[in-house]
């Protein structure tokens, strides 16, 4: 008989699943304990290296809004004209501080923009998608792509007997194992919000949005064998790369647009559009330009800079908000708890996370490393009557949705063409070229061959049979063949929360 999963306590738990939603897409509850536990637990794993994202390198630029996008958004970062001061990280997932930038991986996209209403992140990757799509399921998922308790070895049974059995992951697994897995560099990269969020107008119409950073220097590959070559020879590949371009003047940027969704279409739309393992079709909700962002100033200090910089979706500004996709409610909790961790409770009074075009006012105060020193009168608790700061609902802007659902534990509400294999099926078939499918095989096949567990080995099959049944049989034939293939050993990562 299996042994019930259970709280630190000892308690037996609902779901290793499913968070705690009003209905099945309504908002998540922080009284969801296990939830809670289990994300707090995580977070708390490695010190002082993020976990995952431990490995990166980033900039500072200036994003510029070249078009009106005010019918949809109120958000002052977004009017046409306005120019704001950004960084952006970049990042590899599960290899550790001194592991090798040309492993195959999914890569981090952190964007701040310090606008003159807060700061805003935008915490993504550079695919539109991702392996899950409720977060009870991360820590076990990165669990899956770290080492080995015993030999500290990381492990493609491991890998794979989770992908296997959480068939949600295959439409970014057939990104990670196809081209967008290694890219020449951060400079040649695409990056997406992945979530769906929300954007507000002033009228108070709400929206539906995803955003697309579109590299200005083309999406490029690396072949799988530079990759392991430069692996070798240097393991800060990337990280030169950007700061050395920068450097001499050759400046990177990036076209920012979005995806727009009228607030009722999400009800009927035939993907669930806050299920963040699918992309809304370009035909239905083609892109919208926004403007553009330059990288164009390195760091003074890169520890200071890049290292402490701490990334969160909870960093809304009004005109933005959230969606009910259940991987971002639970990351606006996971994200600054990880930080409050890994850097400290004030974390926010850094330089590099406070606001630089507006100023911070609240009653939050004293605790590790506290250094801002107030008017001795100033009162450090509301409401007061000394005029201090009162909050002003009418500036916030926030969003919201309609939910009346009973609390339970539950898979999104399924809408008419969702299933796991379809869209990565449709990435496979129609959007890889021929050279893009016959890198793709290799790459399975040099993974296949990692698999030493014939049940997983079997699961591998039918998994990317489920993706093309064509591609299920090529895999079939490949796999117990004989010889290496390219960039076998190279560690297949996932994507995690504090950037």
């Amino acid at each position: 008989m299996t042994k019930p999963t259970t709280t630190q306590a000892g308690a037996p738990i609902a779901s290793d699943e499913h968070s705690l939603t009003t209905g099945p897409d309504g908002v998540t509850a922080l009284h969801d304990r296990f939830l809670v536990e289990k994300l707090a637990s995580f977070n708390r794993e490695r010190v002082p290296e993020r976990n995952p994202h431990a490995k990166g390198g980033g900039a500072f630029g200036e994003f510029v809004v070249t078009e009106d996008v005010s019918q949809f958004t109120k958000a002052a970062v977004f009017q046409k004209g306005a120019k704001s001061e950004t960084i952006l990280r970049f990042s590899s997932v599960a290899g550790e501080q001194g592991s090798p930038d040309t492993w195959r991986d999914v890569r981090g996209f952190a964007l701040r923009f310090y606008t003159t209403e807060g700061n805003y992140d935008i915490v993504g990757n550079n695919t539109p998608v991702f392996f899950l799509r409720d977060a009870m399921k991360f820590p076990d998922f990165i669990h899956s792509q770290k080492r080995m308790g015993d030999s500290g070895l990381r492990n493609g049974d491991m890998q794979w007997d989770f992908w296997t059995l959480s068939p949600e992951s295959a439409h970014q697994v057939t990104y990670l194992m196809g081209d967008r897995g290694l890219s020449k560099s951060w400079r040649h990269l695409n990056g997406y919000g992945s979530h769906t969020y929300q954007w507000i107008n002033a009228a108070g119409e709400r929206f539906w949005v995803q955003y697309h950073f579109h590299s200005r220097q083309g999406v490029e590959l690396m072949e799988a064998a530079e990759a392991e070559r430069i692996a070798g020879e240097d393991a800060d590949y990337y990280r030169r790369d950007l700061f050395e371009a920068i450097a001499k003047g050759d400046y990177p940027s990036w076209d920012v647009s979005v995806q727009i969704m009228p607030y009722d279409d999400a009800k009927t739309y035939r993907f669930n559009p806050f299920d963040m393992t699918k992309v809304w079709s370009h035909k239905d909700y083609p892109l919208i330009p926004v403007g553009h962002f330059t990288l164009n100033r390195n760091p003074e200090s890169f520890f200071a800079q890049i290292e402490q910089s701490a990334f969160s979706p909870s960093n809304m500004v009004p005109g933005t908000d959230i969606s009910p996709d259940k991987m971002l409610m639970a990351r606006v909790f996971s994200y600054p708890d990880a930080q409050r961790n890994r850097i400290g409770a004030n974390y926010n009074q850094l330089p590099v996370n406070q606001p630089h075009a507006s100023e911070a006012r609240n009653y939050q105060h004293e605790g590790a490393m506290n250094y801002k020193i107030g008017d001795a009168a100033d009162r450090v608790y509301t409401p007061n009557s000394f005029g201090g700061p009162a909050a002003q609902p009418e500036l916030a802007g926030e969003g919201g949705w309609a939910s009346d659902g009973e609390l339970m534990r539950s898979a999104q509400t399924l809408h008419s063409e969702d299933d796991d294999f379809g869209q990565a099926g449709t990435l496979y078939r129609d959007v890889f070229s021929d050279e893009s499918k016959a890198r793709f095989i290799e790459t399975l096949t040099g993974q296949g061959r990692g698999i030493t567990i014939p049940e997983i080995l079997e699961r591998f099959y039918w998994y990317w049979g489920s993706v093309d049944a064509e591609l299920g049989a090529t895999l079939r034939k490949t796999v117990p063949g004989n010889g290496d293939t390219a960039n076998e050993e190279a560690d297949p990562v996932g994507v995690g929360p504090a950037e």
